[in-house]
């Protein structure tokens, strides 16, 4: 626990950071509080918020900057989002969308990039994956591709790892079975349903089925990411000054995978969430933070968009974009249905 002059030097050593991208000393946090208290005293300060993993002190610089656990509790405790801070964003009114959804999640990737300075990720709504026929061709012992053809006739094509070796024989037993009873449903309406009938069912060609269903999404749906402003991260130091770190973040947004799980996360939780590199996996390297939130479309929840950008981000700014974009994107959706 903290006392109020400790958080004080903590909120002021955070924003004067986020400012400027310099170590903070004692001399200018006794500036920023306007505390009368001793440099002797403010360094006392420092070093117990120090012990505490709340900030830490760079070789090259007496002062000091916030660990990834600084920036936590500054944002949980401490950062105070006026909600009428960007009302000409507001007052844009929608999205250039020309009434089609790629559209709307293009311009709002590029919306989210172009407002914060880094980079716009925005996840398409996932679709209810209904199946008119389902088929199972093993490819190895513990590799089989699942064949699925929507209602119109689309081909989308999975391939699943399983837990034993199945026969040919039973591949076409269980997609016999699932052609049968559940032709015409969602994917969703078949797992509830196979829950409560598994019991009845073999036990292994069961278990096929449960893998099948449990497939990833993303491995049929490459493009249901958009990301824009990669190369904002050209001009943040934390970035441009270390190549490694800066080829590590082109392939994170080059793969998309982790962008995906990360958005899936976020998309589980109502309102704008913070996750900060370092703190723990769900963000997968240390340098970085994102702010994201999930948009809706007739109350219910179907994607999630955000910024991902340094730990040295202005997140007061970010929550504010990210939550207005937020809203213009569920408005355009809407509309265009």
């Amino acid at each position: 626990m903290l006392d109020d002059r400790a958080k004080l030097l903590l909120k002021a050593l955070v924003e004067r950071y986020i400012a400027d991208g310099q170590p903070v000393g004692s001399r200018t946090l006794s500036k920023a509080t306007g505390l009368d208290l001793s440099p002797a005293t403010i360094r006392n300060v420092m070093s117990d918020l120090e012990d505490l993993g709340l900030i830490a002190s760079p070789h090259t610089s007496a002062g000091r900057i916030p660990t990834a656990r600084g920036y936590r509790l500054f944002v949980d405790t401490m950062l105070t989002v006026r909600r009428d801070a960007l009302p000409a964003l507001e007052s844009m009114g929608g999205l250039d969308t020309g009434g089609q959804q790629q559209k709307v999640l293009s311009s709002a990737a590029h919306m989210l990039s172009s407002l914060s300075q880094f980079v716009g990720v925005v996840m398409a709504p996932r679709r209810a994956s209904v199946f008119r026929h389902i088929e199972f061709l093993s490819l190895s012992e513990h590799r089989v591709l699942v064949i699925l053809v929507s209602p119109e006739g689309d081909v989308q094509n999975r391939i699943i790892q399983t837990s034993v070796i199945y026969t040919q024989s039973q591949l076409i037993e269980a997609a016999n079975f699932l052609n049968s009873h559940y032709a015409g449903l969602t994917m969703e309406a078949v797992r509830v349903r196979l829950k409560s009938e598994v019991e009845q069912l073999r036990g292994e060609i069961a278990s096929l089925m449960q893998d099948a269903l449990q497939t990833p999404e993303e491995d049929s749906e490459p493009n249901e990411v958009v990301v824009a402003g990669e190369r904002n991260l050209l001009s943040v130091s934390e970035f441009s000054n270390d190549m490694g770190n800066l080829r590590r973040m082109f392939d994170l947004f080059e793969q998309k995978t982790q962008i995906i799980r990360l958005l899936e996360v976020s998309n589980q939780a109502e309102g704008v969430r913070i996750y900060i590199g370092g703190e723990s996996q769900v963000v997968p390297y240390q340098e970085l933070s994102v702010v994201t939130a999930p948009y809706e479309v007739d109350g219910q929840l179907v994607g999630t968009l955000g910024v991902i950008g340094p730990q040295r981000m202005p997140y007061e700014r970010m929550i504010q974009i990210v939550d207005v974009t937020a809203k213009l994107v569920g408005n355009a959706l809407r509309q265009g249905k």
